[in-house]
């Protein structure tokens, strides 16, 4: 098969197991094999399907539909300052997570990325491809963008069917007191907008984490982005 052919393949394979795994297939699979050995079947498939997407996507034409310029720089490099702060502030508190606390934190009221959206990890990936769709429009992009789009918001969907089963009416307070779409709950009047407002220890470490991934452009052979595109 050719090399697009070929990253549609393995881009279709890396998000349908993952899903699949995650959902479907999880419970008669943990059932059957134990818990430890199901975590091992996904590491390896997961990783597999991976590294088949990576080498399949560098092999993949590259060339752009267009060449972006300054102000859709400073959009992406903005969209990707509030991704940053999404994913970081994200790991902690998250009901969504597969932690013991998970019931705990879904008692609480929203603040900071929980009062923007209750996935804000999965939206921090879905504008992550956005993004990059947005600035790099290669024929191998507008594949593994849009199959990165789906799984996040696929997963999304998918957490709130299995943490309803989960942790039950906890989990369906949470999503009455809470939005899937960001900001969802302030347009509709149930948050108050400073709700959103991330604490200064995630808006700190996720600024720092954006500068550092931003710089990091350079090491990879692509074009610098952030500010590193302007001061570098």
């Amino acid at each position: 098969m050719n090399a697009m052919t070929e990253l549609i393949v393995a881009s279709l394979a890396f998000i349908g197991t993952h899903l699949l795994l995650s959902h479907r297939l999880r419970n008669p699979l943990v059932a059957k094999m134990g818990e430890g050995a199901f975590r091992g079947l996904y590491a390896l498939i997961a990783l597999a399907t991976l590294g088949w997407t990576v080498i399949a996507y560098r092999a993949a034409p590259v060339h752009a539909a267009y060449v972006a310029g300054d102000t859709l720089w400073i959009v992406a490099s903005a969209l990707m300052w509030v991704a940053s702060i999404l994913l970081i502030g994200s790991f902690a508190g998250n009901p969504a997570l597969p932690s013991p606390g998970a019931l705990a934190a879904a008692t609480r009221a929203p603040r900071g990325v929980f009062a923007i959206t209750r996935h804000p990890m999965m939206w921090s990936f879905a504008i992550w491809a956005l993004v990059h769709l947005m600035i790099a429009p290669t024929a191998r992009n507008h594949v593994l963008m849009p199959a990165i789009l789906v799984l996040a918001l696929g997963g999304a969907l998918g957490q709130d069917i299995k943490k309803a089963r989960l942790i039950g009416e906890a989990w369906r307070t949470w999503c009455g007191r809470t939005a899937f779409i960001p900001f969802g709950a302030q347009l509709r009047g149930q948050l108050r907008w400073h709700a959103a407002l991330p604490s200064l220890p995630v808006f700190l470490i996720a600024t720092l984490f954006w500068l550092g991934a931003t710089y990091g452009h350079a090491d990879m052979g692509v074009p610098a982005a952030g500010i590193w595109r302007w001061v570098s």
